[in-house]
């Protein structure tokens, strides 16, 4: 049946003639090739884009901006989820592909969501679901940016986005950072050089350094938008965690020409495990993320979108994320106050108004690196700073997430960290 051999009725069976004849070959010793690790074929980039995350987090853990899963509504999830699963009507549900937009359901509570929350003014039309942030900013590279277009962000910056940026074949321009954000001047003067076709933002907390881009930055930035012709990427990756209970708006909410694509992810607010987030944009650019879409994923997960759409509707989404927001601020006062009584001579930060991290600089004469492995083998767990370094930014600094830890913990890490420095 697998064709090495054939059988001719009154004459008997026969080894194929069609198969190659196979020289033997010499034994090598050694240094053989084995074509379960390493392909015959060769692969550009290999390992360019990889990012070497630390899977053995120790219970300890001051990690890049986590929430705690333990306040998410997880019962409240497994309930929704299993409603989904044991209604009626399943084969037109689940027995066939549905739209790449997404659950047309959640679509539509998403988009009331929004606009009750973040001032928009969209309907189910505009909204596209992804897996997360990541995958948003990859279909839209895919769906949008040609080889050799340029698209611009600050720096530092997220090194996963300018990573698709790289993969798409775009010249990526980075722009310095300071205390309000992206430095507009800096932007404009690329423009007047060269056509730039995206710029990529955090500006609700920006990433790495946490600094909020004002009003008045937001309202230029929408400006030369609209002068220059570039589309803007705003990634608000934890809208929902502002302390002053008076978050800025999006620039979506104030923009008027349809050059905004806005993407949200619910990683930030319940687990990174917990693959769900959503683009915002004009319907004909959503319409074309979804065609496009259509070659990567052929429809996102229906079954947990519903499932959101159903806890949104509830109001338990609500109810979470009030609470947590009020869990998270007393942790990271405590966190900054610790910093602060036991690390001041060595460290320096600005108290975040939002988000779930510390940027943290420290001392000069500190070798983070170090420092980062020595705590590991006491048992506490963060980044060295290197992935936040680039050619034109070295600071010694690194991210202190806060919101995953317990108050006792947090004082366990604060007090490992100012041992290992003495």
């Amino acid at each position: 049946m697998q064709g090495w051999i054939y059988s001719h009725v009154g004459k008997g069976s026969f080894i194929s003639p069609q198969l190659p004849e196979i020289k033997p070959a010499a034994l090598r010793v050694g240094n053989a090739k084995n074509p379960l690790q390493t392909a015959g074929f060769p692969i550009d980039f290999l390992n360019e884009f990889h990012q070497v995350l630390d899977d053995d987090y120790n219970r300890l853990h001051l990690d890049d901006g986590y929430p705690d899963p333990k306040l998410a509504p997880l019962k409240e999830l497994y309930r929704a989820y299993r409603s989904q699963l044991t209604r009626g009507g399943l084969y037109h549900k689940f027995g066939r592909y549905s739209i790449p937009e997404g659950s047309s359901h959640l679509r539509k509570v998403l988009a009331d969501y929004l606009n009750h929350t973040r001032a928009l003014n969209i309907s189910e039309e505009n909204v596209i679901t992804v897996r997360g942030t990541v995958m948003g900013i990859n279909l839209v590279c895919s769906g949008l940016i040609k080889r050799g277009d340029t698209v611009v962000s600050g720096i530092p910056g997220w090194k996963r986005a300018e990573q698709n940026f790289q993969h798409a074949g775009a010249v990526h321009l980075g722009i310095p950072i300071d205390q309000e954000g992206i430095v507009l001047e800096e932007l404009e003067k690329i423009c007047k050089r060269r056509p730039v076709r995206m710029v990529y933002i955090t500006p609700h907390h920006h990433y790495p350094t946490t600094v909020s881009l004002p009003m008045h930055r937001r309202l230029e930035l929408l400006k030369l938008s609209e002068r220059y012709g570039f589309i803007i990427f705003e990634d608000d990756y934890d809208f929902d965690f502002h302390y002053k209970h008076k978050p800025l708006l999006p620039l979506a909410s104030a923009d008027e020409n349809g050059m905004v694509i806005y993407g949200g992810s619910f990683s930030k607010s319940f687990s990174p495990a917990f693959r769900l987030g959503y683009l915002v944009a004009s319907k004909n650019v959503i319409d074309h993320l979804s065609s496009v879409r259509l070659l990567l994923d052929r429809q996102g997960d229906h079954i947990l979108e519903n499932a959101m759409a159903e806890l949104i509707e509830e109001g338990t989404i609500q109810r979470y994320l009030r609470k947590t927001l009020s869990v998270y601020q007393e942790r990271r006062d405590t966190f900054c106050r610790l910093l602060q009584t036991e690390l001041s001579d060595q460290v320096q930060f600005h108290v975040p108004e939002g988000g779930m991290t510390v940027w943290t600089r420290f001392d000069e004469h500190i070798d983070l690196t170090s420092l980062a492995q020595r705590c590991k083998k006491q048992g506490l767990s963060f980044s060295d700073g290197t992935v936040h370094q680039y050619k034109t930014f070295k600071a010694n600094a690194t991210r202190l997430g806060f919101a995953s830890s317990s108050l006792s913990e947090l004082e366990e890490s604060v007090a490992i960290i100012k041992k290992q420095i003495k």
